[in-house]
């Protein structure tokens, strides 16, 4: 058993990342090493993480809703058309993370997003194309295995970046690779890893 993981009040092991804030347990059970294939999902994520770059992802978590609103619903047609002015409302948005170049990299994303979906078969094709289309399982049994980035982060944040995508660094590209399921990290004794490596490419 691995003493470091906690317990939740309903008993349950979880990886020692998610503390015991409700809103980030939640996200733990449900969300987080689900594997995702939906493009505008994908998209939407990997924004998020770039704008968690330097912040804890609770920050962003509790923010998300805002930011949903703030970025119409995530949806890249719209970001990639992005006006000045439009850009000038967002750093006046005290809802969201009001950095500048993340904000401003948010459209140079959504129109690499645009050009991956007409190139490439879409941008969750892209994507699981570096695995094959399967998640990697892995098996750690402590959170310090677990590493920051990968040979497979990397090369994605490299393409990426010659895409013109910003906030891709390999770091950030293994976070998004650990949240949308690309990987499994849940720790093995935590109550998701068994969970997690059940499911199946839809």
């Amino acid at each position: 058993m691995v003493k470091s993981l906690p317990h939740g009040e309903d008993g349950l092991c979880r990886c020692g990342w998610c503390g015991s804030d409700p809103l980030y347990m939640r996200y733990h059970d449900t969300e987080w090493g689900v594997p995702e294939y939906d493009d505008r999902a994908l998209f939407e994520k990997l924004i998020l993480d770039g704008f968690q770059a330097g912040l804890s992802w609770i920050t962003i978590l509790r923010k998300r809703d805002n930011f949903r609103k703030a970025f119409d619903g995530f949806q890249p047609e719209k970001i990639a058309r992005y006006t000045p002015k439009k850009l000038d409302a967002l750093m006046q948005d005290a809802g969201i993370v009001r950095n500048k170049a993340k904000i401003e990299g948010s459209v140079l994303n959504a129109r690499g997003w645009l050009q991956i979906m007409e190139k490439e078969d879409g941008f969750s094709n892209y994507l699981w194309n570096y695995l094959d289309g399967k998640p990697k399982q892995n098996a750690w049994t402590s959170l310090k295995q677990v590493p920051a980035e990968t040979p497979v982060s990397q090369a994605i944040s490299k393409d990426l970046r010659k895409r013109g995508f910003t906030f891709v660094g390999p770091t950030i590209v293994y976070a998004f690779m650990q949240a949308v399921g690309m990987v499994n990290d849940h720790i093995v004794d935590c109550h998701r890893h068994q969970a997690v490596k059940k499911l199946k490419r839809r």
